[in-house]
């Protein structure tokens, strides 16, 4: 059976020249549809306001007035808006639709990026929230899910030479006046939002500036630096805590990282950059740093180049001054100056045979000479053999076991024992326990230098996810969240009497169970009422109520015998009421009566009839008598017990 809940908006053509194509997400204010522009047949973006936002006439006034602003800002960086408009009393802005995807999924898919990437993806973003704090605007939303990524052609990784755009400027300011003037909270993404929102509402450049701090620091370490259980106490913990550098997650990033992360999210405003362009410049020297550190890291320096004079020709009549040319700029042929006269000397010997007998014969000619030079030879060795063995062994010292040990412990092992500890990305693995040493470089009893730097590979345990908690979720963006959390997703139709069509009842295994990535998880979507209601079995004998039950598929369940003077066997009462939609699995309890309670019949044999009729009726009985006189004989016969009602029958005459 086909339950796909049909959005009444694809298809759709706005004003007369948008033709809805198809839904890209849902937020909380707005959906977003992709949309073809009939009229110039481009693809654009089609951002639509929620029916909760367009009913309050200030909110609409206030995301045009924004919406006329944004489109005056021209940036490459920015998403550009063409167009807005109103369509059934819900406003919308045509925007320009970028091919790629929002820095939020590649988070999901990468987890965190490389420091380069990281920064190259910061660089433009903050050129386009400078170029809206110069035009007077404040984003106050900046987060991953406004940030779009289009990456390089042809290489789906390469981040550093894609093109970045910022989306949603003013959007969140519009939603926020419009919830101040109604006496709502302000709207702002706890996990981003600044110290002075939280406390006195007030954004300015500023508030920008540590929003973007705090997005560098998840495409960094691939976290957030707080998390709680309540939306409040995140808040709350950007007043009260200073965000922590990045290498206390990500062992090894660059210091000017960390320092550059630290300036942005002060929670004094006044101690970060002014606005995203004071920030930018300091992106783009780290960013430089960081270069050149890798550069130095990773090949020789290159020699550097000079500046050669051009050496001219000179006439004929000059070539005779050598002092017109430097040494090194002599051309041949010109007739050079000729070197002074010199003493010849005595012929040397030829050869090197020549002058090693010439040295040997000086050696052997003095005694002292020859004692001195034995010395220097022996001295020389020993030097050569003891500079061996200190580079080649002496140096070195075995490394000590650290595997059986705790982060601290590791550290206060290795400071004992001479040696420094780095701690390299932590990994899953099924066989060893988190916190717990995966690999140790070089390992225990390996050589290493008096000193040296021993390498820490820390477990992560087994790589387990939660079902997140999609209950109350459309199906197709249910299953974004699953596959976000490395899962995948497989429908289930349920009936369900309180959960609209389309929209997630249940998960099995349960929400928050922890599973391996890549795990199935059955998601039961919603298909409304079942149209097969709940059987009434009051007044039904047992075996007729079992019938009953078996026609619409519920299970009997626990059966009850009570008192009543209901006929033995029949329902009296049914822990679900009929009416209700039959669930899957349903199982009906049901109480049954015992009987009536029975009573004894009494002797009325020797009285008159008219008297025994009285006894027998005023005790509950029905009398059928035959005769007249006085009752002879008596059926049922005195003291049986008979239920309550029984007929007795008499006999009587004189």
């Amino acid at each position: 059976m086909d339950t796909t809940v049909a959005d009444p908006l694809l298809g759709a053509l706005l004003d007369g020249r948008y033709r809805v194509r198809s839904r890209v997400a849902k937020g909380g204010m707005a959906t977003v549809y992709t949309a073809l522009d009939e009229r110039l047949e481009r693809t654009v973006a089609l951002k639509i306001i929620h029916p909760a936002h367009s009913r309050d006439p200030q909110f609409v006034d206030r995301f045009t007035d924004e919406a006329k602003t944004i489109a005056r800002l021209t940036h490459p960086n920015v998403v550009a808006v063409y167009d807005q408009g109103n369509h059934q009393g819900l406003p919308y802005l045509v925007m320009e639709y970028v091919r790629g995807r929002t820095l939020r999924e590649v988070l999901a898919e990468r987890r965190r990026l490389q420091p380069q990437e990281a920064l190259a993806i910061m660089e433009q973003m903050l050129a386009a929230i400078a170029a809206a704090h110069r035009a007077g605007l404040v984003h106050r939303d900046v987060k991953p899910e406004n940030v779009l990524v289009a990456e390089a052609p042809g290489d789906t990784h390469n981040l550093i030479d894609g093109v970045v755009k910022v989306a949603d400027f003013g959007l969140a300011r519009a939603v926020e006046a419009s919830a101040d003037e109604t006496g709502s909270h302000l709207m702002a993404t706890v996990a981003y939002v600044a110290p002075e929102l939280v406390t006195d509402g007030h954004a300015d450049p500023r508030t920008d500036v540590y929003s973007a701090g705090i997005v560098l620091f998840e495409m960094l370490t691939g976290r957030v630096p707080y998390e709680a259980d309540r939306p409040v106490e995140v808040a709350w913990q950007h007043v009260d805590r200073d965000v922590p550098f990045p290498s206390r997650y990500v062992p090894g990033l660059p210091t000017a990282v960390d320092d550059l992360v630290a300036r942005a999210t002060r929670r004094d405003p006044g101690a970060r950059p002014t606005d995203a362009g004071a920030l930018l410049a300091e992106v783009q020297a780290c960013r430089d740093d960081i270069g050149v550190e890798l550069a130095t890291r990773s090949r020789p320096l290159a020699q550097p180049t000079v500046v050669v004079p051009r050496v001219e020709s000179v006439p004929q009549t000059y070539q005779s001054q050598p002092q017109q040319r430097p040494s090194w700029a002599r051309l041949p042929g010109g007739g050079p100056a000729q070197p002074p006269a010199r003493r010849r000397r005595a012929p040397e010997p030829s050869g090197p045979g020549g002058k090693l007998n010439e040295l040997m014969a000086q050696i052997n000619a003095n005694p002292r000479t020859r004692l001195t030079v034995i010395a220097a030879m022996l001295t020389v060795g020993l030097l050569v053999a003891i500079g061996g063995y200190w580079l080649g062994v002496g140096r070195y010292t075995d490394a000590p076991d650290l595997r059986q040990y705790n982060r601290d412990q590791i550290v206060e092992m290795a400071r004992a024992n001479g040696f420094k500890v780095q701690f390299a990305e932590p990994k899953f693995d099924a066989s060893v326990p988190k916190d717990k040493v995966l690999v140790q470089d070089p390992g225990p009893g390996g050589r290493i230098l008096d000193g040296g730097t021993i390498t820490i590979t820390l477990s992560l345990g087994p790589e387990v996810y939660k079902v997140p908690d999609i209950a109350g979720k459309e199906y197709d963006l249910a299953l974004v969240d699953l596959q976000a959390m490395k899962l995948t997703g497989t429908r289930a139709d349920k009936y369900d009497d309180a959960v609209p069509p389309g929209y997630v009842v249940d998960t099995e295994p349960k929400i928050g169970t922890q599973v391996n990535p890549g795990s199935a998880v059955k998601v039961f979507v919603s298909v409304g009422p079942n149209p097969v209601k709940v059987p009434l079995l009051i007044g039904k004998q047992l075996e007729a109520a079992k019938q009953e039950l078996s026609k619409v598929h519920i299970q009997l369940g626990r059966v009850e015998e009570v008192e009543s003077d209901k006929p033995k066997n029949e329902v009296v009462s049914q822990s679900i009421g009929d009416g209700n939609s039959v669930t899957d699995g349903m199982v009906m309890d049901v109480q049954i009566s015992k009987g009536p309670a029975m009573v004894t019949v009494p002797r009325v044999i020797d009285m008159q009839l008219q008297d025994a009729r009285k006894t027998l009726e005023d005790m509950g009985f029905k009398v059928d008598s035959q005769g007249f006189g006085t009752v002879r004989q008596q059926d049922p016969q005195p003291g049986t017990a008979v239920p309550p009602g029984t007929t007795i029958r008499l006999f009587a005459f004189f």
